[in-house]
């Protein structure tokens, strides 16, 4: 069953096409990452799915429900991480959450949320108390803290050090294991890498690719590259495969052909008892085939999408 369904959707601002003809499903209990450059369009995508943005065309459901004619009840089974949460700053992290919790029917456990997003030594804290991190965190506690079956998650680890990362993917993990249906944004491939069941592309207003985080843009097919180092005593003519030399010495083959490309070379080397040094053999990586699909132009100086006075980011 699909949490999401969105059907030529379509959003202008004046002669700006922020959005056009944009679709995609998320299937219950999956985790989607919506990918792209600032101006992409991904912004306002996720408003609108998230029923603060109207949109001109084009069919929505969320939870089985158009977000612009949602009620109270849809809106408390809908969870938001934005990139930032406007709290009172002199509440503890225990009164916020308790606050947030009694608009919700079936809100999780106040203990429970402060343990899963790492804040248990700070519940009685203020919240101007905490660092840019531990904010963080809140905001995350903030968007679970009502049990949702859907969690908006916008760039959840920005400000995080890489433990704190790891502990958010974690805890990611565990909604999902819960059947939490997720869908985030972020600008760490291997986030979306390590999160994503699959990753939807948003590039000028338009889904440019979809797939699994090892097979989005043909990654699981692309040519693999196989580099290593010769002993300095060895010529590379010597080799029973023709390679290139980059500029650290290192010989380089690009193929698509890589099992017996791998073979005939680790064959040869145990014959002659010459190392490969350093021997990999790698596809693109999630980056490359990101920044493949959206265009270096898209990543260099462009504002983010145009969104009217009085509409929430």
């Amino acid at each position: 069953m699909s949490a999401i369904v969105v059907d030529d959707l379509r959003k202008s601002y004046g002669a700006t096409r922020a959005v056009h003809g944009v679709s995609f499903t998320v299937d219950e209990g999956d985790c989607v990452a919506l990918l792209g450059p600032n101006g992409a369009g991904k912004t306002t995508t996720l408003e609108i799915l998230e029923g603060f943005l109207s949109r001109d065309g084009g069919r929505i459901e969320v939870l089985g429900t158009d977000p612009a004619r949602a009620d109270r009840t849809w809106r408390q089974g809908i969870g938001i991480v934005l990139q930032g949460t406007a709290v009172d700053p002199y509440l503890t992290v225990r009164e916020t959450l308790s606050r947030t919790a009694d608009f919700y029917p079936n809100p999780r456990r106040i203990d429970e949320v402060i343990e899963l997003v790492g804040l248990g030594e700070k519940a009685d804290a203020r919240v101007n108390k905490l660092s840019g991190g531990q904010q963080r965190r809140l905001d995350v506690a903030y968007g679970i803290v009502g049990n949702p079956r859907l969690l908006f998650l916008d760039e959840p680890t920005t400000g995080f050090d890489p433990s704190a990362r790891r502990g958010a993917w974690q805890l990611v993990s565990d909604l999902r294991g819960l059947g939490t249906t997720i869908m985030l944004t972020t600008h760490y491939m291997d986030e979306a890498q390590a999160l994503a069941d699959n990753i939807i592309v948003i590039g000028a207003g338009e889904v440019v690719a979809e797939g699994t985080p090892d097979s989005l843009g043909g990654r699981d097919t692309a040519a693999m590259l196989i580099r290593f180092r010769l002993p300095a005593s060895i010529d590379p003519t010597a080799l029973p495969v023709e390679v290139g030399i980059d500029k650290h010495g290192f010989c380089e083959i690009t193929t698509t052909d890589d099992i017996r490309v791998l073979n005939t070379l680790t064959s040869w080397s145990l014959k002659h008892a010459i190392p490969l040094e350093g021997l990999v053999a790698t596809r693109p990586s999630l980056e490359d085939i990101y920044l493949s699909l959206v265009g270096m132009n898209l990543l260099d100086g462009q504002a983010d999408e145009p969104v009217p006075a009085g509409v929430p980011r």
